[in-house]
C-alpha cells in the first residue's frame, strides 16, 4: 500500500503540534461512505488514548478504516474503531479565488480558433463565428467585468456601434449583481432573464481525483491537437470538449443524449477531459454552467468545482 499505513502507528503527526486530552468516547460522528471526495477534519485516537485531528480530503471509505489525503502530507489511513468526531469542512481555499472576474474570463477567447478583440477601456469588446452551430453569448459581447475607464455614455456608445456594424444585437457580460450592471440599466441594457451562468473553478488534480472513483468503465474516443480535445462515449451518447489556455483547462460542451442519462456518463467525460488537461500541465479547471440547470451545477459541485462568480448578460435595448 506504499505510503499509506494505519494512521494509529504513525509517529510525529503533522497536522496538528499538541494532541489533545484524552477522549473516552468514539464514534461520535456522522461521517461515512458519503463524504468520500469530501474536505474533512477526522478526530481520532492514538495508541495512548490521546487525540489528534487529521485535516484533508477523504479518498476511501472501507469496511474498517477511511483514508484522508493531507493537505501536502500524503495519505494516511484512520481506524474506524479510533474516529471520534469528523464533519465536512469547506474545500481548501484556490489561489484562484484571488484572481478577478476579468482574468478568469480572458480565458474564453481561447475556445473559439477565431476571434475579434478591441479593447474598450477597461472593457473587451468580442466578436466571434458561430461556436456549435450559433453565435454564443460569451464570444459576441462586451466583457465588462469593472467600470469602464472611460466616460459610461461613451462606452455604451461604442458597444451600440461595434455590434451594429456586424448587424449583431449589443450584448454586455458583467458580473450579476453588480454596479457595472446597476449603473447600465439606465443606460438601456438590462438581462433578458436567461443565461445566467456561473463560472465555476476546480483543482485539476483534486477534480480528477474525485471523477475517477466514480466515473464508469466506458469506451472512450479521444481526439487532440496541441491545446484543444473532443471526447466521445459510447458511439457519441456522450460528449465534451477541452481547451488548454495557459494554466487552465476550460470545459465546455459536455452533453449526454437523453436516452442515456444517469449512466455516470457526464462523470466519465468530464474525467477523460482532466486526465487530458492533466497530461499537459493545466492545474485549474474552468467551466461556464448557466444557474438554471441545477443537475449539471450538482455535478461540478460534487467533484469540487467551486462558483468564482455569476456571469449575466444585458443586451441593449
Amino acid at each position: 500500500m506504499g505510503n499509506e499505513t494505519l494512521h494509529s502507528s504513525i509517529r510525529g503527526v503533522v497536522d496538528t503540534p499538541e494532541p489533545q486530552p484524552l477522549e473516552t468516547k468514539v464514534g461520535r460522528h456522522t461521517l461515512g461512505p458519503h463524504v468520500v471526495g469530501q474536505r474533512v477534519v477526522v478526530r481520532h485516537l492514538l495508541p495512548d488514548g490521546r487525540a489528534t485531528d487529521v485535516l484533508g480530503v477523504c479518498t476511501a471509505w472501507g469496511e474498517d478504516s477511511l483514508t484522508i489525503e493531507r493537505d501536502g502530507h500524503g495519505p494516511v489511513r484512520i481506524a474506524l474503531a479510533d474516529v471520534v468526531t469528523g464533519k465536512p469542512v469547506p474545500p481548501r481555499a484556490s489561489v484562484r479565488a484571488q484572481v478577478s472576474a476579468r482574468s478568469v474570463e480572458e480565458h474564453i477567447a481561447a475556445l473559439w480558433t477565431e476571434i475579434e478583440t478591441e479593447p474598450l477601456g477597461d472593457w473587451l469588446l468580442r466578436a466571434s463565428p458561430p461556436h456549435g452551430g450559433r453565435l454564443r453569448r460569451r464570444g459576441n459581447s462586451a466583457l465588462a467585468m469593472d467600470e469602464p475607464g472611460i466616460g459610461w455614455v461613451d462606452a455604451v456608445w461604442r458597444v451600440r456601434e461595434f455590434y451594429a456594424a456586424r448587424e449583431q444585437a449589443a450584448y454586455i457580460q458583467v458580473q450579476r449583481g453588480s454596479t457595472v450592471e446597476r449603473t447600465l440599466a439606465p443606460l438601456g441594457f438590462t438581462s433578458l432573464g436567461d443565461g445566467d451562468a456561473y463560472a465555476q473553478l476546480a483543482p485539476v488534480a483534486q477534480a480528477l481525483r474525485s471523477v475517477r472513483r466514480s466515473a464508469p468503465d466506458v469506451p472512450a474516443e479521444v481526439e487532440d491537437s496541441a491545446t484543444a480535445a473532443t471526447v466521445r462515449l459510447d458511439g457519441g451518447a456522450a460528449t465534451g470538449r477541452g481547451v488548454i489556455s495557459g494554466d487552465m483547462l476550460l470545459v465546455e460542451g459536455l452533453l449526454v443524449e437523453p436516452d442515456h442519462r444517469r449512466r455516470g456518463l457526464a462523470t466519465a467525460v468530464l474525467a477523460e477531459l482532466l486526465d487530458w488537461g492533466a497530461s499537459l500541465g493545466a492545474t485549474t479547471a474552468m467551466l461556464h454552467v448557466e444557474t438554471v440547470n441545477t443537475g449539471a451545477v450538482e455535478l461540478y459541485e460534487r467533484h469540487g468545482f467551486v462558483t468564482h462568480h455569476t456571469n449575466c448578460y444585458l443586451v441593449g435595448s
